[in-house]
């Protein structure tokens, strides 16, 4: 068990470290005005989407789930369903990168750096409630 708890929180990590990146290739793919560096932030994007932050969302939920099946009295704990709800609003705002990598892709982008620069900064909110419901368990 604590090897799959210890997976869950490494891929935790890797899908953490794509959300807070991603976003930042956005800020500086908004701000470049040359064909040619729009190309190369157009497939960073894409692979980092597709190679780390994807399979990392998907392998840090699958291993939390099977870690939660050991643990059924953790279901009606409201820590835990808290938990669950910010994984919720994590993975909408996973998706909500990918459509915004298909925008930059088709050339569709209409927000500026700097809305990116705010975008960017959301996931830390998600990770330090996370950590905090994880480690303290309120009662509430």
């Amino acid at each position: 068990m604590l090897w799959v708890k210890a997976f869950h929180i490494i891929f935790m990590v890797t899908w953490f470290a794509a959300l807070f990146y991603l976003p930042r290739l956005y800020v500086y793919h908004a701000s470049t005005g040359d064909s040619i560096s729009k190309e190369r932030f157009k497939i960073m994007e894409r692979k980092l989407f597709w190679g780390i932050a994807t399979p990392g969302a998907i392998i840090t939920i699958a291993l939390g789930l099977w870690l939660a099946t050991y643990f059924p009295q953790i279901y009606s704990s409201h820590w835990f369903q808290a938990k669950l709800a910010i994984v919720a609003l994590l993975v909408i705002y996973h998706i909500w990168c990918g459509k915004l990598m298909i925008d930059f892709r088709e050339d569709r982008n209409a927000r500026s750096h700097k809305w990116y620069r705010v975008f960017n900064e959301l996931p830390v909110f998600g990770l330090m409630a996370v950590i905090l419901l994880v480690e303290l368990q309120p009662a509430f």
